[in-house]
């Protein structure tokens, strides 16, 4: 929406007051001041349509028509007692009054396709031109009283027209600019899914075949074992694959899937006991039913639980951690929190990592349309949060 320049506004606004006053500074500077009965006629007959204007804004065609109604009254004047234009001539006295320009400026500016309004604005032209008598003084006072704030009146309509189709336009082509940007990430998305699928995934699946068949063959139970252990890996691998090329993919095409089962406490209390187990000080609380997260958003879970702990276990050895997870009806919250480090850092472990496992949590987190936050606390420790929506539909969930 395109909105006038202040001084524009002002103008307007101060039209009324400003012609009032022009009214009694003219009679009073040209004839000086009143006298008699018809030194005050020329202000008199002018001032309804000068308090008219407190109202141009909301009735333009209301106020048009009270200063036609007073020129009419001006010209019946100036030919049945030509004293009340205090000794003018009748034939050179303007017959419009002062707040003509405005009033026609108002009206052709917020009504430009009024019939009312050009009928009027044609009538004082008319009357302020006089062509019946035609002579170069009224001529000109007229056109410029008149057909000049007619012509300004288009000039600021149709101004504001251009400003707003200008602005509409710009605003089109950053929407256009958007999708296509948008078109752009989403054929990346479901070309690296491609990818993933095709080239990834099949060799994680015969790495989980080789392990399986070397479980099979395998002469002491040791190798069997580390097999198995090779083998479930994999699987395991398969699966979040599978949920990431679904998300991808998703981001693409729109789907809709049934929740099936999320990762359960249990993941998460052996998570947390592993922590415990290498001498971290880790409390788990969980408020809500985990059942209703969808498998994707439950690893995604995990995996911000474990990088969490894990940066404490580097950054802040002997710290006390919380993990709180909140799962509700359409979203889960986890907050990892953390106090000040109570032992020294050990510097090669703390400065061990690529260091972008945070930015990975948060490109994580809001590939499934989650908000992710992590800062560093008054009392010296961290915090790590993490929004996550229940359900996020994938590809692969639908049979993609």
């Amino acid at each position: 929406m395109v909105t006038a320049p202040r001084w524009r506004d002002a103008f307007f606004l101060l039209s009324p007051l400003v012609t009032v006053v022009a009214v009694i500074l003219l009679v009073w500077i040209g004839y000086g001041p009143p006298q008699s009965f018809y030194d005050w006629s020329q202000t008199l007959i002018q001032m309804p349509a000068a308090i008219a204007l407190l109202w141009h804004r909301r009735f333009p065609v209301v106020v048009l028509a009270v200063c036609a109604a007073t020129a009419i009254a001006q010209m019946y004047s100036a030919y049945t007692d030509p004293l009340l234009f205090i000794g003018r001539p009748s034939e050179t006295a303007q017959w419009v009054p002062l707040a003509t320009p405005f009033a026609i400026g108002s009206a052709i500016k917020r009504l430009p396709r009024s019939w009312p309004t050009w009928i009027l604005t044609a009538a004082l032209i008319a009357i302020s031109t006089r062509p019946w008598i035609p002579s170069f003084d009224t001529v000109t006072s007229g056109v410029l009283f008149t057909a000049l704030p007619a012509l300004f009146g288009l000039y600021i309509q149709n101004r504001g027209q251009l400003i707003q189709a200008l602005t509409e336009r710009v605003e089109r082509a950053e929407r256009e600019q958007e999708l296509l940007a948008e078109q752009a990430r989403a054929d990346e998305r479901v070309k690296l899914a491609g990818e993933m699928h095709d080239v990834v995934t099949h060799r994680v699946s015969l790495m989980v075949l080789q392990a399986g068949a070397l479980r099979i063959t395998a002469a002491d139970d040791a190798t069997r074992a580390a097999a198995e252990e090779l083998r479930e890996a994999g699987c395991q691998a398969l699966t979040e694959l599978r949920d990431l090329v679904g998300v991808l993919r998703t981001h693409a095409e729109e789907g809709v899937a049934e929740p099936t089962d999320a990762v359960r406490l249990p993941d998460l209390a052996e998570l947390v006991a592993e922590s415990e187990g290498v001498g971290m000080s880790v409390e788990l609380i969980v408020d809500g039913n985990p059942l209703l997260t969808a498998p994707v958003v439950g690893r995604t879970a995990y995996r911000v639980v474990q990088e969490a702990l894990t940066n404490v276990r580097k950054h802040a050895p002997g710290a006390r951690t919380r993990v709180h997870v909140r799962y509700g009806a359409d979203r889960v919250r986890l907050t990892v929190r953390n106090s000040a480090p109570e032992e020294e850092v050990d510097h090669e472990l703390g400065g061990s990592g690529s260091g972008t496992g945070l930015l990975g949590l948060r490109q994580r987190v809001e590939l499934v349309s989650g908000r992710f936050t992590a800062a560093a606390r008054p009392d010296g420790g961290f915090e790590v949060d993490a929004i996550l929506p229940v359900f996020v539909p994938t590809a692969e969930s639908h049979g993609g």
